[in-house]
């Protein structure tokens, strides 16, 4: 697989990487550890070496699976994994305080197996800490060697100017996919500007743009899509209209939605590298083959035209979380 390179840090990632938040968070039962630890190790394989956990997933259960999974190849791949949450819990709120960033990240070594985290996020900005201080918390960091860059998750372009002032931001992980456009706005010229990388989460719209969701889809107990307004039946219904659309033109290049889905967002920029979660082996397979799929100029402008006539409905996140994104 092509690599990329994460803006003007220097970090070089495959073009995709693997978000394993799914593996045992927030889509209903984890997945059995062995399989999980095979599913990590065949994105390897197939040239994925860029690998997205938090210590919220779980809590703390995702990294250490990634720990366990990635210790063979620890020196061939880059982990990024985040900070942020009371207690690694986003119900119980925010927390950036220098004291609990350092904590977390011992921790998160620890559980991750290794002596660095090559890319280290704060998961959501916490408006009782100056976004200043919280950079120069990681600062330090960087200087004692147990983290390699420093990275923002779904902050707006203030944050990211103020924290890139006192130490550079090597990335931007937030939601952008065909169906949830907004960093396209002030984000992106953004991270442009000042050579910051953008990592997109929810690449596949949560499972909707790859087509095997619609609206006689019954989630799992316990799948976080269950309370995602966009994700009710009547607004799934509504949303079918970009699925359909997707179809035609994967049918025309031999491909599938999801491999549009995300060969569309490469096309975007040479410094987008947009991490797809699953846990399945044949759409892990499904997503690494959109690598290598080209968007042509024409490709791109025949879904730019049809994005013109689909209005997405439904907010991406249930009220009580949506207080978290700062934009």
């Amino acid at each position: 697989m092509q690599k990329r390179q994460l803006g003007k840090s220097g970090l070089e990632v495959s073009s995709i990487g693997l978000g394993c938040m799914g593996l045992s968070f927030a889509y209903g039962p984890a997945l059995e550890q062995k399989a999980a630890i095979t599913l990590i190790r065949d994105a390897f394989d197939k040239g994925v070496d860029f690998f997205d956990s938090a210590e919220a997933y779980g809590p703390y259960t995702n990294e250490a699976l990634l720990g366990e999974a990635l210790a063979p190849i620890r020196d061939q791949v880059v982990i990024a994994t985040k900070f942020g949450f009371k207690n690694g819990r986003p119900d119980d709120g925010l927390d950036s305080s220098p004291e609990t960033i350092k904590a977390v990240v011992e921790a998160s070594l620890k559980r991750l197996k290794t002596d660095r985290i090559e890319l280290l996020y704060q998961h959501r900005i916490d408006p009782q800490v100056p976004i200043e201080e919280v950079a120069g918390v990681v600062k330090q960091l960087v200087e004692a060697g147990k983290v390699l860059h420093f990275g923002m998750s779904e902050a707006g372009p203030d944050a990211i100017r103020r924290a890139h002032a006192v130490l550079p931001v090597a990335a931007l992980q937030s939601e952008y996919s065909l169906w949830w456009r907004e960093p396209e706005q002030q984000i992106l010229p953004v991270l442009e500007e000042l050579g910051i990388g953008f990592v997109p989460f929810s690449p596949l719209g949560k499972g909707f743009l790859t087509g095997a969701i619609d609206a006689n889809t019954r989630f799992a107990e316990g799948d976080f899509r269950n309370v995602v307004p966009r994700f009710t039946e009547e607004n799934r219904k509504a949303n079918a209209q970009l699925v359909e659309v997707l179809g035609q033109i994967a049918e025309g290049k031999g491909a599938t939605r999801a491999q549009v889905a995300l060969a569309w967002l490469l096309a975007q920029k040479p410094w987008i590298v947009p991490i797809p979660g699953t846990t399945r082996l044949h759409r892990l397979e499904e997503n690494t083959g959109a690598a290598d799929l080209l968007l042509t100029p024409p490709d791109l402008a025949v879904i730019a035209t049809a994005l013109e006539q689909i209005k997405v409905v439904g907010d991406r996140y249930p009220a009580h979380l949506q207080k978290n994104v700062n934009r």
